[in-house]
C-alpha cells in the first residue's frame, strides 16, 4: 500500500458474540491514514475485540468494513496484511516465538513468505534487514539473541519492530508502552509521529495512560460495554470527561487509601542477594497492615526482588523472617506454604492459566481447601468459592466456567489477585498490578489491597508508576541498579524525590 496516498478504513455496524457474551453491538469506527487516533475504554469495553476483527483474528462478526468507500473482506490475518494492516498485540509472549532469534521474529512475515515459495533463506540479508528496522526504533539488541532471554520491555520493542519491518498503511498499537521506560516511550512516540506525518501511516493507539493519549493523539474514540459512546478531538475534551465517558459515571480522581493502624514488624528481609546478582544486599521490613512501595524505573530490579522473595529466583545470601520465624524459601511452592503470595508482572505468562476456566484459576493456589482426605477435589466447594470471589471482586464473566482467555486484561488481573484470597497468606506481593488495567479496575484493585491491609496483612507494592506508589503506600523503598538505595516516608516525599533516587541520585 502506498502510504503517501490518503486512505480511510470504516467499520460499520460491527457486532460479535462469544459463548455467553455479546462483545460488540453495532459499532462504527473509522481511521484515516496520516493520523494518530486513540481507542480507549474500560477493560471489557470491546476495544481489543474490535481491533482483532480489523486484524482478521475473529471472522464470525457481522457488519462491514470499507476501504475508501469500497467493501473489503477481512476474515483472516492474511487478509488484513494484504490491506496493509499490522497489529502489535498486548499479549507479548503469545505474539512472539521464544525459541527463535530477534531477527527471525522481526522478519517472520518475510520468512513465512520465502518458505511458502520454497526459496532458500538468505540469513545475512534477514539479519541486516532486522538491524535496519531496529535502528529506526533506536533498539540495541543482538539479532542472534533468542527472544526467550529478553526482558518484557525488549520483547515489546521486538514486536513493534516486526510491525514496521514491511510497508504498512495502518498500524494498531495495543498498550505498547506498558512495559517501556520513559526513554523508550519517548522514542516510540517520535517514531509514531514520523510514520503518521511523514509517511502517511494511520495509527490506532490503545492505552490506559491518559497523559500519553493527550500527548500523542489528535482524536479519541471511547467505548463502553461493547458500544462506541463518543468520538471527539483531543483538544475539545479533558481527561476527566474521557474517564467519565469510559466509566459511565462521575469519577473521583483521589486514590482510595484507607487509614489503617500499623502493627508490629510482620516480615523482614536482611542482606538478601540473588545468586546471579539480579538483586543485591536487600534490607526491607513490612509491618502488619502496612503497604510498602518498591519504586524504580524499568530494569531497576523490582521484578527480580519480587521473584527472589517468592522463591522463583535463588537466594545466594541473607535471611528472610515472617512473624519472627526464619524462612527457608527455595521454590514458589515453599513460599506459598509459608504464607507468601505473588501477583506477577506478566500475568498471562506467570500468573494465570489462560486456557483454563475461571474457577480452576481461582482455586489452583489453594487446592488443599477443596480436597477431601483422599486428595479428591470437592467440586461443589470449589465452584461456590469461585462464585463468591467473582462477586466480591466484580469479575466480569458470564459464569465461573468461562475460559480465562475470553476475559479482558483487567478481569484476568482480578482473577490473578483473587486466587490468593483463599490462601489466606500473610504477605502479598504485587508486581506492577495495574499494568494494562483501566482506571475503574485500578480503583477496585487499590480497594482490595486496602482491605488486605485492614485485615492485618503485609503488602509489598512494586511499580514504576510513581503516582500510584504515592497514592496507596505508607513507606517507599526506592531501587536503583538492583538494590534499595533509599527509604522514604510516603507522606513526606514527592514524585520528584522518588525519581531523583531512582535515577542514581545521592
Amino acid at each position: 500500500m502506498n502510504t503517501q496516498l490518503k486512505y480511510k478504513f470504516e467499520m460499520k455496524d460491527i457486532s460479535i458474540e462469544f459463548p455467553g457474551v455479546k462483545a460488540l453491538t453495532d459499532v462504527n469506527f473509522e481511521i484515516n491514514s496520516g493520523a494518530i487516533h486513540a481507542l480507549i475504554g474500560a477493560n471489557g469495553a470491546g476495544k481489543s475485540t474490535l481491533m482483532k476483527i480489523l486484524g482478521g483474528v475473529y471472522d464470525h462478526y457481522t457488519g462491514s468494513i470499507e476501504l475508501n468507500g469500497n467493501k473489503v473482506e477481512i476474515r483472516s490475518p492474511r487478509d488484513a496484511k494484504k490491506l496493509g494492516i499490522e497489529i502489535v498485540y498486548q499479549e507479548v509472549d503469545t505474539a512472539l516465538i521464544p525459541y527463535l532469534s530477534v531477527a527471525e521474529n522481526i522478519m517472520l512475515d518475510v520468512l513465512v513468505n520465502e518458505m511458502g515459495n520454497r526459496q532458500f533463506v538468505n540469513w545475512k540479508q534477514i539479519h541486516a534487514a532486522a538491524r535496519k528496522t531496529m535502528e529506526r526504533l533506536g533498539i540495541q539488541l543482538d539479532t542472534h539473541t533468542l527472544v526467550q532471554s529478553l526482558s518484557l520491555a525488549e520483547k515489546q520493542m521486538v514486536l513493534i519492530a516486526r510491525a514496521l519491518a514491511g510497508e504498512r498503511g495502518f498500524l494498531v498499537l495495543d498498550e505498547p508502552t506498558a512495559p517501556l521506560s520513559q526513554t523508550e516511550t519517548d522514542e516510540l512516540f517520535r517514531l509514531m509521529r514520523d510514520l503518521a506525518y511523514n509517511h502517511g501511516v494511520g495509527i490506532i493507539f490503545i492505552s490506559h495512560r491518559l497523559p500519553e493519549i493527550f500527548d500523542i493523539c489528535e482524536s479519541v474514540t471511547i467505548m463502553r460495554d461493547g458500544h462506541v459512546v463518543a468520538t471527539q478531538s483531543i483538544e475539545s475534551t479533558t481527561k476527566k470527561q474521557v474517564i467519565e465517558l469510559m466509566l459511565g459515571h462521575r469519577f473521583d480522581e483521589t486514590y482510595p487509601k484507607t487509614k489503617v493502624d500499623i502493627g508490629d514488624i510482620l516480615f523482614e528481609i536482611k542482606n538478601v542477594s540473588e545468586a546471579d546478582g539480579a538483586v543485591t544486599n536487600i534490607n526491607l521490613t513490612v509491618r502488619a497492615g502496612e503497604i510498602v512501595g518498591v519504586a524504580g524505573l524499568v530494569g531497576a530490579g523490582k521484578t527480580e526482588l519480587c521473584k527472589t522473595i517468592f522463591g522463583a529466583l535463588k537466594i545466594n545470601s541473607g535471611e528472610i523472617f515472617l512473624k519472627g520465624r526464619k524462612l527457608t524459601i527455595k521454590t514458589p511452592h515453599s513460599a506459598v506454604r509459608q504464607g507468601i503470595a505473588l501477583v506477577p508482572e506478566e500475568r498471562r505468562k506467570e500468573g494465570v492459566l489462560v486456557e483454563e476456566p475461571v474457577y480452576i484459576n481461582l482455586s489452583m493456589a489453594s487446592l488443599d481447601n477443596f480436597s477431601n482426605s483422599f486428595g479428591f477435589i470437592k467440586p461443589h466447594a470449589e465452584h461456590a468459592s469461585a462464585k463468591k470471589i467473582i462477586n466480591d471482586l466484580g469479575v466480569r464473566t458470564p459464569n465461573e466456567y468461562q475460559k480465562l482467555a475470553f476475559l479482558s486484561g483487567g478481569n484476568q488481573q482480578k482473577v490473578a489477585v483473587g486466587k490468593w484470597l483463599i490462601s489466606n497468606a500473610d504477605i502479598y506481593i504485587f508486581d506492577e498490578p495495574t499494568k494494562g488495567v483501566d482506571v475503574g479496575a485500578k480503583h477496585e484493585i487499590f480497594e482490595l489491597i486496602g482491605r488486605l491491609a485492614q485485615a492485618g496483612k503485609g503488602i509489598i507494592y512494586a511499580s514504576c508508576e510513581f503516582p500510584e506508589i504515592l497514592g496507596i503506600t505508607d513507606r517507599i523503598c526506592v531501587m536503583y541498579d538492583h538494590t534499595i538505595v533509599k527509604e522514604l516516608k510516603t507522606a513526606d516525599t514527592s514524585e520528584e524525590e522518588i525519581l531523583f533516587f531512582s535515577t542514581g541520585g545521592k
